[in-house]
């Protein structure tokens, strides 16, 4: 068995590094996924935020507004405390499921895909969080391209310039609330550079997902001696 952080910063690729190593027999848990369950009505943390923030953050339809809580995050300074609603019971239902598949097959390869491994626990949300995983890989590209991605991502075709530039705008209000790539290089234990074709980018996953594997195997080895 073996725990894997995969984690890079808005635009990186890392959905796309994700699947790269899907396809290689990797386990993938998304960790926005699994939030944006915990948020919805009846949920505990879908709780907590409408108490901290009220009615404001709902939709028409009950769901939570998830545009207002971005604005909440990034241009009005609460993140870290929504970080603090969130984290927590995403990373047990994180936990919960990595013990099922071991459960299922103790020669996983599970991955983690969160853009928030180090951010979470310097903001003091997930403490230790880090810790969980035997290896961490870090996918990097420019910080234009990422912006550039984004807005191709968010945007429709027919955008207005006073959209493009907002849009711009989150995008860099995003970046600047993550620790810069190259404060996580020296932490990580592969760093993937997604700047260049996909081809260059599944190569270099290639290489990673035969380490990982063969690393899986001897945690295994040494577990049972």
């Amino acid at each position: 068995m073996l725990r894997v952080g995969l984690t890079g910063g808005l635009g990186s690729g890392k959905s796309t590094v994700a699947g790269l190593f899907r396809a290689h027999g990797a386990t993938v848990l998304e960790a926005d996924a699994i939030a944006r369950e915990l948020m919805r009505p009846g949920r505990v943390p879908y709780s907590h935020i409408v108490d901290r923030f009220g009615p404001a953050v709902l939709c028409p339809d009950g769901s939570l507004n998830r545009a207002r809580l971005a604005e909440l995050a990034f241009r009005e300074g609460c993140l870290a405390e929504l970080n603090r609603i969130v984290h927590p019971p995403t990373i047990a239902e994180q936990e919960r499921r990595m013990a099922e598949i071991f459960a299922r097959d103790p020669r996983a390869v599970v991955m983690v895909e969160s853009a928030l491994i180090f951010e979470a626990e310097a903001g003091g949300s997930a403490p230790g969080w880090r810790s969980r995983f035997h290896r961490i890989i870090l996918v990097t590209a420019p910080d234009q391209l990422k912006i550039r991605r984004f807005l191709a991502r968010v945007l429709p075709s027919d955008a207005t310039p006073e959209l493009q530039a907002k849009a711009g705008s989150d995008a860099r209000a995003r970046l600047a609330a993550q620790i810069p790539d190259s404060q996580k290089v020296p932490l990580c234990d592969y760093v993937i550079d997604n700047s260049g074709p996909l081809e260059a980018t599944g190569a270099q996953v290639d290489r990673i997902a035969a380490d990982l594997f063969a690393a899986s195997e001897t945690c295994l080895s040494s577990s049972l001696q």
